[in-house]
């Protein structure tokens, strides 16, 4: 039997079917039935939540922006959850879109809350979760405070930067595509922009004024956020900074979802 790597914070979690260590970082991921999974670890660290006011396409729901610190590291799905995740844990596929490689779409947060609640099943000890906001837009950020990690969208090349890192409204075609075939950022991430909105764990509300630690949002309000933006979404839409709201029970073939999962949680 092949000796298992050790990863820096310790030994794989008994659910990993790989793991490892790369220039992006440590990575481990699960399975269900043939379908794969795999979550980047997410350190710690201080971020800008929100957009400056001369971001261009910025909408006031972004803002005040205000000082985060993630107080714990955590895991990310490297993709939005696909077509084929989905199938492998519910049985049946929403999607509008049909393809198991691509996001899977047409699911309300409640779904997702549904799904998360029978993979944690399929997977003991897994524990996945939706991400808060701010753990969303600080693994989307990886390090930057532009208006994608990339560049803004402002220039000469703002087409070129989406097109490299997004599936958009000006190069989708009208629908979603396979996740994992636009540039990661640095955290490894594909498709944080575009391709789907990606549910959030949070309540929507108004950002804080003051700075926060481990933020969860609002503790009242019947929305919930989605970021990211989507196929169908104008360039201004994909953005790190962009906020989505809508009720719980909400579903089309705009909204998908990532799974994330806290370190050590078991």
């Amino acid at each position: 039997m092949a000796k298992q790597p050790r990863l820096r914070y310790g030994m794989p979690e008994p659910w990993a079917v790989e793991w490892g260590q790369d220039h992006h970082g440590m990575f481990m991921g699960f399975g269900v039935g043939e379908v794969v999974q795999r979550l980047r670890y997410m350190p710690p660290g201080r971020f800008l939540m929100g957009s400056p006011e001369g971001e261009l396409g910025r909408y006031g729901d972004e803002g005040p922006q205000h000082v985060v610190e993630l107080s714990e590291g955590y895991w990310l799905a490297d993709t939005p959850c696909t077509q084929g995740l989905w199938r492998a844990v519910m049985g049946q596929n929403p999607s509008e879109f049909v393809n198991p490689e691509n996001p899977v779409e047409n699911v309300s947060w409640h779904d997702c809350q549904e799904f998360l609640r029978r993979l944690n099943e399929r997977v003991p000890r897994l524990s996945a979760r939706l991400p808060s906001e701010a753990e969303w837009e600080y693994a989307c950020r990886a390090g930057t405070s532009g208006a994608t990690w990339v560049g803004e969208l402002d220039g000469e090349e703002a087409a070129t930067i989406s097109d490299r890192i997004a599936w958009y409204g000006g190069n989708s075609e009208g629908r979603t595509h396979p996740v994992g075939c636009k540039a990661p950022n640095p955290f490894g991430l594909y498709d944080m922009l575009g391709n789907v909105w990606e549910w959030c764990l949070d309540r929507y509300g108004p950002y804080s004024m003051t700075a926060q630690v481990d933020p969860t949002g609002p503790t009242v309000g019947m929305g919930r956020v989605g970021r990211g933006g989507a196929w169908f979404s104008r360039a201004k839409l994909v953005r790190a900074a962009v906020r989505y709201g809508s009720a719980p029970d909400f579903r089309n073939r705009l909204l998908g979802v990532r799974l994330a999962r806290g370190n050590g949680e078991s």
